[in-house]
């Protein structure tokens, strides 16, 4: 079964969550002349597909996510050329969360999102986050559930009947469009974005921010972005104004006050979980941070003293 199987290449109901792999060949073509009241996302895993959306058109090759947006005539096929077009579908109602993620990929008629670009690491999780949502909209209500299919064979199209296994589906969607969305390069972003900031550089805060107890290091930082150790420290410093090892370090004790205010670990098990070898140093650099030491300072914030107030200017 495919979508042109589908009477007049109709899309399905709004209301529901319907997923499918396709691995189409020259020939296979869609065209819906009133478009859709559901969203259609697309990502391709082989060959090359060719989508439009009114006045857009894009082609799609492997690791790209393109959605189309509802209430406008599309179309899409294998691109000419193309020995083939494997792909994953989904037409569903997208979440509105999914906005911000999409928008900078959005094309000038403001209807077609092409994602392009996304890394290889984040492209088996995506697959994996589509098997799983196949399985997720064939869920009955009753445990286990159906378990996801291999990727070479995901089984005939699903429909999520059901409000649970439709929620469940569009969580694995969600999933993907804030993977593609957030690693993926916006259009005609160059060397350096908009607000002043390197890409690259942030990045690197982004790696910060999201495990302050890992064991960075520069070389480690620069390494993910493909820039030399001192090139990633000029360049963090000059357009964030600081090193990338104080800001580390301020991302770590921003982690362990946390840490304080909502867990009962010891000191020296907050000092580990936010990356500082000595539990000595971390009281040390903490209470020149706070103010307080690590102890007193989670005893001020249970009873709600004023350490809150002596957080200095990066909190």
């Amino acid at each position: 079964m495919n979508a042109g199987d589908l009477p007049g290449a109709a899309a399905p109901p709004p209301g529901l969550l319907t997923v499918g792999y396709f691995d189409e060949r020259p020939g296979y073509a869609v065209g819906r002349p009133r478009g859709a009241d559901s969203w259609l996302f697309t990502w391709t895993v082989a060959g090359a597909g060719r989508l439009r959306q009114g006045p857009d058109e894009t082609a799609a090759g492997p690791g790209d996510l393109v959605a189309l947006g509802p209430r406008a005539p599309h179309g899409y096929a294998v691109d000419e050329g193309a020995e083939r077009w494997a792909f994953w579908w989904v037409h569903c109602q997208a979440r509105p969360a999914w906005a911000g993620w999409l928008r900078p990929h959005r094309s000038a008629g403001g209807g077609l999102y092409a994602v392009r670009g996304v890394p290889e690491f984040a492209r088996g999780r995506i697959a994996a986050a589509f098997a799983r949502m196949a399985a997720d909209a064939r869920w009955s209500g009753e445990a286990p559930g159906p378990a996801p299919r291999p990727a070479e064979a995901p089984g005939p199209v699903a429909v999520a009947h059901g409000s649970a296994a439709r929620e469940l589906a569009l969580g694995a969607l969600e999933e993907v469009v804030v993977l593609a969305g957030s690693t993926a390069r916006a259009p005609g972003a160059g060397p350096v974005a908009g607000d002043g900031v390197d890409p690259r550089v942030r990045r690197v805060a982004a790696l910060i921010a999201a495990d302050p107890g890992a064991p960075h290091t520069v070389a480690s930082l620069a390494a993910r972005v493909a820039l030399s150790p001192s090139r990633l420290a000029h360049l963090f410093a000059e357009q964030l104004g600081q090193p990338p090892m104080r800001a580390l370090r301020e991302a770590r004790l921003r982690h362990a006050a946390r840490l304080l205010e909502v867990t009962d670990l010891s000191v020296a098990r907050v000092a580990a979980s936010a990356g500082f070898a000595s539990a000595f140093h971390f009281s040390r650099v903490f209470r020149e941070r706070y103010g307080a030491p690590p102890g007193a300072y989670r005893v001020d914030r249970a009873g709600g003293g004023s350490p809150g107030d002596r957080d200095g200017p990066g909190v």
